[in-house]
């Protein structure tokens, strides 16, 4: 029986999605099974795979999107995957196309280190790398380095947040951050009120699978690192323009509105977006529905505002 709650242009596919109850011993499994690329050719979009170079002589892989028509330099979208910080591929063609093609963007999908095997903050380092080497060298690949935002699905939300955190600090700051259902806040997965397996997709026993294998320690704890958590910074003045969007059965409901709430007390433009009766994932299980298109339909034109204004 699907919750009557749920939007009726999702019940179909709510029936089919599992409420995931992923266990530290369950990772690998859980990465051989979900979390693949996500392939299609689409017309007027050009797609390179090259390497992003770290200052450290290591690299991160990326998948670049283009549209194959364009004059002057670019602005870029640098997207994050989700996957709950322990899975997940940067390669989602069907996304990636969409904001280069409608928007004329490029849009630079990174892959960074996925956890326990690499703990806080090796994927948030290779991100700064990959903000760094779009920077580094614009022309290569026709870019325009004053015009960067950072955006992300889920887990890549919650780095893209934290992304936008350390950028500021470094006084390199993005354009904008783009947030979709982001992992913001690892005191939820610790919540009395809700149930283990509350949620459908990504429910209270993943996110504490997930961040505790991001933080080293148990979430919630008071040893959590500095800077590995977003909604943990206790001054968000001065960040970059967002947009968080989330759906009202979405775990992460709650520290998405009051990490929107906190970002506008502090004086940062926050566009919140929030969908009645969407479930986690919602616009990537069910993208043909009227639902999952206005929601992406937004998010294009809030990147529209701010990387291409006029």
């Amino acid at each position: 029986m699907v919750d009557e709650r749920v939007h009726p242009e999702l019940r179909r596919v709510a029936r089919l999605v599992p409420s995931l109850s992923i266990k530290p011993w369950s990772v690998g499994l859980v990465r051989r099974l979900g979390g693949l690329p996500i392939k299609g050719a689409t017309p007027g979009v050009e797609v390179h795979d090259t390497l992003a170079t770290m200052g450290s002589g290591g690299s991160v892989p990326v998948r670049v999107y283009l549209p194959a028509e364009r004059s002057g330099p670019l602005a870029t979208l640098l997207w994050i995957h989700g996957g709950g910080l322990i899975m997940g591929s940067h390669i989602n063609d069907p996304l990636g196309a969409k904001f280069a093609g409608e928007l004329g963007i490029a849009v630079v999908s990174a892959a960074y280190r996925l956890a326990p095997e690499h703990p806080y903050p090796a994927a948030l380092d290779d991100l700064i790398a990959v903000a760094e080497w779009i920077r580094a060298d614009p022309a290569a690949l026709g870019l325009d380095p004053l015009r960067v935002a950072v955006g992300g699905g889920s887990a890549g939300g919650g780095l893209a947040a934290a992304l936008t955190q350390r950028l500021h600090d470094a006084a390199t700051p993005a354009a904008a951050q783009l947030l979709v259902y982001p992992m913001l806040d690892d005191r939820t997965a610790v919540r009395d009120d809700i149930g283990p397996k509350q949620h459908l997709l990504w429910n209270k026993t993943s996110d504490f699978t997930g961040w505790q294998a991001y933080l080293g320690t148990e979430p919630g704890s008071p040893l959590v690192p500095g800077g590995a958590v977003p909604a943990r910074r206790t001054d968000l003045s001065g960040l970059a323009p967002a947009w968080i969007g989330v759906g009202t059965l979405d775990l992460f409901h709650d520290e998405c509105l009051a990490y929107a709430d906190r970002l506008r007390e502090a004086g940062v433009d926050c566009q919140l977006e929030v969908v009645e009766g969407a479930i986690h994932g919602f616009d990537e299980l069910a993208r043909t529905t009227d639902i999952a298109r206005r929601f992406l339909d937004a998010q294009s034109e809030f990147l529209r505002s701010v990387l291409l204004p006029g």
